[in-house]
């Protein structure tokens, strides 16, 4: 399915290949003219990925073949090993984590989940985890502490769950516990917004020495949709209220919400995935040799501090 901003692009690529088709098939030297028009492509895809609205974005951001949190994992693991429930009422599958080895380095992963057709996306929940996710992650947290691993969150969610059986087991002070318990945890904590990071059900597994966000995701209290929804009484205003939210990468590191934007391949993540995953491979990497020259204290109170120091107070 293609977006609406993509059909054009979309049209011409169609074209390119109508073209090398007749080419095969006719013995025609149209080498000229698809050299034109490869280039003619690059020139509207570069035009049109630079210069894209907020809501194209968040559009982008939940490209039905953009990679998920086990791509990524299993993609840039050599081993990855699944850990399971909370030990307490249950294994969310909207929740997933597990250590993996990333180039001799082991790494406790965890992040939300989504699904790709009707029945994963029902298994998985929609990638919205209820408390029994919060807390089986905090619990894969604190292992990861005892082992000395340094843990990398992969965010891709619309929210926290919002039934009342989620609420009635604690979801707001799952929640609430993670992001406390993160700001002490003594290893090395990397968070990567790579799709939607809405609201608390984002921020649950979001605290941590180095936040990031891919180019073309979101990070926002609350979705356009139901922004609009409260503020018009319609979905229909959902393009200005993603202007208003300013919820961008770009929104965010102006902010200094965020610490660093990882960059996409032209078209997005799902344009070129195994592009995507050797780059945030290499930052994760990256930042964790240099997370690892800290001493735990330096850890906590530079993680403390970052999140102090977030926001503005006017009287």
């Amino acid at each position: 399915m293609l977006l609406d901003f993509e059909k054009p692009i979309a049209e011409l690529e169609q074209k390119l290949d109508d073209m090398k088709q007749l080419a095969v098939e006719s013995d025609a030297n149209v080498a000229d003219a698809i050299k034109v028009l490869e280039q003619n492509i690059l020139k509207v895809k570069k035009e049109t990925y630079t210069n894209l609205t907020r809501w194209q974005r968040v559009q982008l951001s939940r490209h039905q073949n953009r990679p998920y949190t086990l791509d990524y994992i299993h993609e840039m693991c050599d081993n990855f090993v699944e850990l399971h429930g909370d030990r307490n009422i249950a294994d969310d599958k909207a929740m997933v984590g597990g250590f993996g080895d990333v180039n001799g380095q082991t790494v406790m992963f965890i992040g939300q989940q989504k699904g790709r057709n009707t029945k994963q996306r029902q298994y998985r929940n929609f990638g919205m985890a209820n408390p029994e996710g919060y807390r089986k992650a905090l619990r894969l947290m604190r292992l990861a502490e005892k082992f000395d691993k340094p843990i990398v969150t992969l965010i891709d969610t619309p929210g926290a769950f919002p039934g009342i059986e989620a609420e009635e087991r604690g979801q707001a002070e799952a929640i609430a516990r993670n992001i406390k318990e993160m700001f002490t945890l003594k290893v090395p904590v990397i968070c990567i917004v790579i799709g939607e990071g809405a609201s608390g059900g984002a921020l649950g597994i979001a605290v941590g020495d180095k936040v990031m966000m891919l180019e073309n995701t979101w990070y926002s209290v609350i979705s356009p949709e139901n922004c609009s929804t409260i503020l018009w009484r319609s979905w229909d205003y959902k393009e200005q209220a993603a202007e208003a939210l300013k919820l961008t990468a770009d929104d965010m590191k102006g902010f200094k919400l965020i610490d660093e934007i990882i960059p996409e391949p032209l078209g997005g993540a799902h344009a070129n995935p195994k592009s995507t995953y050797e780059t945030v491979k290499q930052v994760i990497l990256k930042e964790i040799k240099a997370l690892q020259k800290l001493s735990t204290e330096e850890l906590v109170n530079r993680r403390i501090e970052k999140f102090s120091g977030m926001g503005e107070v006017q009287e």
